[in-house]
């Protein structure tokens, strides 16, 4: 077995290469197509019943309104029940039909099925899920004193999709529904203080790419990678090491001051829109291709100017 693999290891890069070279302007020219066709019969979501988990502040938040405003019916979830109550009021202002707010805890199993259960008991059906709740850790791996007190990051950023993921999926396959998944731009590119967010938005960006293959055309799902975009994250709110959630706006400025932020209106409005074209993936802003790229081709240089930029 290990002479095949050096065989293949000598012939197959200049053969891939090779049909990248003859393959990839075919490959532009189709997806432009498909693109523009997309475009054109875009989905309309009016009528359609949509679940947002972490809808309370954010990207949730905004992304409540922009399928308020479409029409769709709205069934919105958080762990804080005061602001969820007020988004979902402001949502329905926007032109939902109607909205209900759900108070849950999107970590917990049980959680998680009472609010597919709620939503289609309520509705009648399902048509999109968007996964979207999580929390922001934020400290050095070395200055971990008790490691439990990380599990928060994987029990809300991954379980806490995959859960919901679960109870909705038979309901999406029947009306050949979407999930959106709000990953991360942190997925593909590493930040020095937040190993534990990294690796659980790398997890849910696997996790929904396999799926993606599993559903097949059964169930759609756009993987979003937005980079940062205004919310309580950026206004300094992230988990400590003892699992605290608290405001520290000097830390803030010390991990993201540098960094451009964007209005959540305006990342809800390309995650809108992308869903409803069928988009599988969407980086917003579009600008994190480039880094990505760079990380792929460059990685030494891309890991060294995240260390000067954070550490620094």
């Amino acid at each position: 077995m290990d002479s095949i693999n050096n065989i293949i290891n000598f012939v197959f890069p200049p053969l891939a290469l090779y049909g990248l070279f003859v393959f990839y302007p075919i490959y532009q020219r189709l997806k432009s197509a498909v693109s523009i066709c997309r475009n054109v019969f875009s989905e309309n979501v009016a009528g359609k019943v949509v679940v947002i988990t972490g809808a309370a502040s954010g990207i949730g938040e905004a992304l409540a309104y922009e399928y308020g405003k479409k029409g769709a019916y709205l069934a919105l979830v958080d762990i804080r029940d005061e602001p969820l109550f007020h988004v979902a009021a402001l949502a329905e202002i926007y032109g939902s039909p109607e909205v209900i707010p759900i108070v849950a805890d999107v970590s917990k199993l049980h959680d998680c099925e009472r609010f597919i259960q709620a939503t289609v008991l309520h509705f009648g059906r399902l048509d999109h899920l968007v996964t979207n709740a999580g929390v922001a850790p934020l400290y050095l791996f070395e200055d971990i004193d008790d490691l439990s007190k990380a599990t928060p990051a994987m029990d809300i950023n991954f379980w806490g999709s995959v859960y919901c993921t679960f109870f909705a999926s038979s309901y999406l396959k029947k009306s050949r529904g979407k999930i959106v998944v709000i990953a991360s731009g942190c997925g593909y590119i590493a930040s020095p203080r937040l190993s534990f967010y990294c690796a659980s938005k790398a997890a849910v960006i696997a996790f929904y790419e396999t799926l993606r293959s599993e559903f097949r055309s059964k169930v759609g799902v756009t993987i979003v990678a937005p980079g940062v975009v205004d919310s309580e994250m950026t206004q300094g709110k992230f988990m400590t090491k003892n699992g605290q959630l608290i405001v520290d706006r000097e830390l803030r400025d010390m991990q993201i001051s540098l960094l451009p932020v964007e209005s959540a209106e305006r990342c809800a409005k390309a995650i809108l829109r992308s869903v409803c074209r069928g988009d599988r993936y969407l980086l917003e802003p579009a600008w994190i291709s480039c880094v990505i790229l760079w990380k792929v081709f460059c990685s030494e240089v891309t890991d060294s100017l995240g260390r000067w930029l954070v550490m620094g």
